[in-house]
């Protein structure tokens, strides 16, 4: 491999500055459509950038830049693989009856007043259980999501506080894959990392379930018990609701917990889903296969179109006619271009060695303590904009800060701690983000819709720069 120049800090904000003059542009005309196309576009765009500056200037080989591209493209391929099978459990489970069953027992059981608050109670407890925030936000995310709407709340308000719940679970949960890479690039244990987590993780989520709650007693719904109970009618006169339906995503639950990996795991759910839709929701099947082949052909056009191309029942009633609609792995193809072009963005960057000056730049300007941490905090949070996938966030900041950390005298858990404060809760704000792409996707809510209501995600970065400036529970290494 040729050597190439060193880029300087002008040269590598080039392509930074490029991006968010564009993406404004993109945010002024497109509004909240830009995720159609033209986003994926802009990154495009400013991969090309990138190559420019990189080839022109820096003398970096062709052969590099790819390389570069490629290896961060696959790094993004299992969460492509995941959002793809999240597509066809979304169209088997509708089809199953499992997500109208899950909307229907919820609006019987959760009062109005308290379901903001015990939205974000479920999803942490789930995505603690399954330690996989994504699995929870594709599950009983989609079916909270269904309640809400149905009550007549915001999108993004529930959006907010499916998010909110799910990756405290992410951040806390022993099974978690971010909760187990954050440690071992800080250099402690995966327990002691959680430990310590506990002093900034849970005073931000108390007090986002304390503000859902607020918001939950004075929200005032335009819609009436009335409406409500039209909607249960509506879905016991589609489908048949049991009990038993909620079979198929224990079973996923449990998959998960036994340490089972997610593409395994939802593609089981997925056919659990498929199966259960042809044995208790016959009339559903039938009736979408009105037109089609005779025979067990019909039957099985159904099941595959509710996998790739999603379903859609229709209801006399509008708001149920809204709930049960899913696109299937169809539906997920606009979010993998804009993953693809993103991590391409990323790797062009990381691999030119932009994204390292950058980094090095503001390291250089750190003098105290608190500015250490809260310049590791910005770091986390500019690799999650700029290379859009939060495991570089975690890995590559972890990696140039642990040496700077001990020059303090800090023990590493607190470098864990912030890592996972910023980089894991920050990644689904992102619009072009592998995790904000993939949960806008799934929810069907804008990232802008839903960012200003993720309270424990907004927190948890604040919290670890102000433990930091109070001097609380900052660790040793003489300690």
């Amino acid at each position: 491999m040729n050597e190439h120049r060193k880029p300087t800090f002008l040269e590598s904000i080039i392509p930074i500055l490029f991006l968010l003059v564009m993406l404004t542009i993109n945010v002024l005309v497109f509004k909240d459509d830009g995720l159609s196309g033209s986003n994926q576009v802009i990154l495009m765009l400013s991969t090309a950038v990138v190559g420019c500056v990189a080839i022109f200037r820096l003398n970096v080989t062709w052969d590099t830049l790819m390389d570069g591209i490629v290896n961060s493209i696959g790094t993004a391929m299992p969460s492509i693989l995941i959002l793809l099978l999240i597509g066809a459990l979304a169209g088997t489970w509708l089809l199953g009856g499992i997500v109208p069953a899950m909307v229907y027992y919820g609006l019987k059981i959760l009062n109005p007043s308290i379901f903001l608050f015990a939205t974000i109670i479920i999803c942490a407890i789930v995505s603690v259980a399954t330690g996989s925030s994504w699995s929870t936000i594709a599950t009983v995310g989609l079916a909270l999501l269904g309640i809400g709407k149905t009550l007549g709340m915001s999108d993004g308000l529930v959006a907010g506080a499916i998010i909110s719940g799910a990756y405290f679970g992410d951040k806390m949960s022993p099974l978690s894959d971010t909760t187990n890479l954050a440690p071992a690039v800080a250099g402690t244990d995966l327990f002691t990392h959680i430990r310590y987590m506990l002093y900034t993780t849970v005073p931000s989520f108390v007090i986002a379930a304390i503000l859902f709650l607020i918001i939950g007693f004075g929200y005032d719904s335009s819609v009436s018990q009335t409406d409500v109970q039209e909607v249960l009618v509506a879905l016991e006169s589609s489908f048949n609701i049991s009990p038993f339906l909620f079979l198929v995503p224990a079973l996923v639950v449990v998959l998960i917990i036994k340490k089972v990996p997610a593409l395994p795991a939802l593609l089981i759910g997925s056919l659990a889903g498929a199966i259960v839709g042809i044995i208790v929701q016959p009339q559903i099947v039938e009736r979408i296969a009105s037109g089609m082949n005779e025979g067990w052909q019909s039957s099985y056009m159904v099941l595959m179109k509710s996998m790739y191309e999603g379903v859609s029942i229709e209801s006399e009633n509008v708001i149920v006619s809204g709930l049960l609609s899913s696109s299937g792995m169809v539906g997920m193809l606009n979010t993998i271009w804009l993953i693809l072009v993103a991590m391409a963005f990323g790797g062009a960057m990381e691999v030119s060695g932009m994204l390292h000056k950058i980094t090095e730049t503001i390291i250089s300007k750190v003098t105290s303590e608190t500015g250490l941490f809260a310049s590791a905090a910005s770091t986390c949070i500019f690799f999650n904009v700029t290379a859009s996938d939060q495991y570089l966030a975690i890995v590559v900041p972890g990696k140039m800060y642990a040496n700077a950390f001990k020059e303090k005298g800090l023990a590493p858990e607190n470098l864990s701690r912030t890592l996972e404060d910023t980089a894991t809760v920050t990644s689904v704000l992102v619009p072009w983000n592998t995790c904000g792409v993939a949960q806008s996707t799934v929810l069907g809510v804008a990232t802008g819709a839903y960012l200003p209501y993720c309270f424990f995600n907004l927190l948890s970065p604040i919290m670890t720069v102000l433990f930091a400036a109070l001097k609380i529970k900052i660790k040793r290494i003489d300690d």
